[in-house]
């Protein structure tokens, strides 16, 4: 039996063509000992089809809480007893946030707003706030405002936006399991509009959620089908008052088995650590991951969870001599 490593080194490392979904499975199933050779091969991918520079991205929630959806996984749904509370940001607090990330060296920016999807009154608030950052600080902007109308698609494309984010969440297989109010399809579709516009996309989801581990290779399969710009990796770190707030951590092996596999699935896309990785991972994952095919990273603090010290991440990447990706000049 051919080994699926000898070959991904063909396949993906040397032609280029990201591995299947049945392929994806082989690594993911993959005996512990060989994680460091998964990962060195997807590093290997990375450096290769992505280069040597690292994203990095600071997120703010323009509006936090009160969402009208059940997703499982998330405590600014409106539907569960989370801690969290429905808060709107104004736009001065908006742009100081914006200059904390730029400060960071970060060259991305993305405001997110718990919502279906957006009203009048939002889409007014971010026009107005992304008018008032582009003022202050020179950094792309993205935004996740949820499922959005071919109109509103245009009108983001109108104000600048840079990137768009729609994560996917899991495999379709999976999706009826982790969200009842609105389907896998709607997610889809908004992508593709997006895509369509030009905007760049940034889509991912969370492992962890009670998905097989066929359900993950369905998932990463999903993903190279799509073709996003980005796709952040989230681990489920469990809020309490949620569904999931007892489901067990993802065992740091399965995790790095993960990066290296949606790495192989997805050659020359951004793949971005994000949320839960602290905890699955801790600083010795976290390294492995970003030798492991990881090129992007999310600093500071998530939507509702704490992540690193931005300062403990840059000290990361200069120590692996790993250098920041430039501000980009073509929007």
């Amino acid at each position: 039996m051919t080994d699926i490593l000898e070959v991904a080194r063909r396949q993906v490392l040397e032609e280029g063509r990201g591995l299947s979904a049945e392929q994806a499975l082989e690594c993911l199933t993959l005996p512990d000992e060989r994680i460091s050779d998964l990962l060195a091969l997807a590093h290997e991918v990375r450096m290769r089809w992505c280069g040597p520079e690292v994203e990095v991205e600071g997120i703010v929630s323009l509006k936090t809480g009160g969402c009208p959806e059940d997703c499982h996984f998330c405590s600014q749904s409106g539907r569960f007893e989370s801690p969290v509370r429905s808060v709107w940001l104004n736009i001065p607090e908006l742009v100081e946030a914006a200059k904390d990330t730029a400060r960071t060296g970060a060259t991305e920016f993305c405001i997110v707003a718990a919502v279906r999807g957006p009203d009048e009154r939002l889409m007014a608030q971010v026009r107005e706030g992304i008018k008032a950052i582009n003022d202050a600080v020179d950094i792309n902007i993205a935004c996740s405002l949820g499922m959005l109308t071919r109109a509103q698609v245009d009108e983001l494309v109108e104000m600048g936006v840079h990137r768009y984010n729609h994560n996917l969440e899991t495999a379709r297989s999976h999706f009826p399991n982790v969200v009842t109010t609105h389907s896998w399809e709607e997610r889809w579709e908004t992508c593709l509009m997006v895509k369509e516009a030009g905007m760049e996309l940034c889509c991912g989801g969370i492992i962890g959620m009670g998905e097989t581990v066929e359900q993950r290779a369905e998932f990463a399969g999903q993903l190279a089908e799509l073709e996003p710009d980005e796709v952040p990796l989230n681990f489920l770190a469990p809020r309490p008052g949620t569904p999931f707030a007892d489901r067990p951590l993802v065992e740091g092996t399965e995790a790095l088995k993960t990066i290296g596999a949606f790495r192989l699935a997805l050659p020359r896309t951004i793949l971005r650590y994000a949320g839960g990785r602290e905890l699955t991972l801790g600083d010795l994952g976290t390294r492995d991951g970003m030798l492991g095919g990881i090129n992007a990273i999310i600093v500071g603090n998530y939507l509702t969870t704490l992540g690193r010290p931005a300062a403990q991440d840059l000290a990361l990447l200069d120590e692996l001599q790993m250098p920041i990706k430039a501000l980009s000049q073509t929007l």
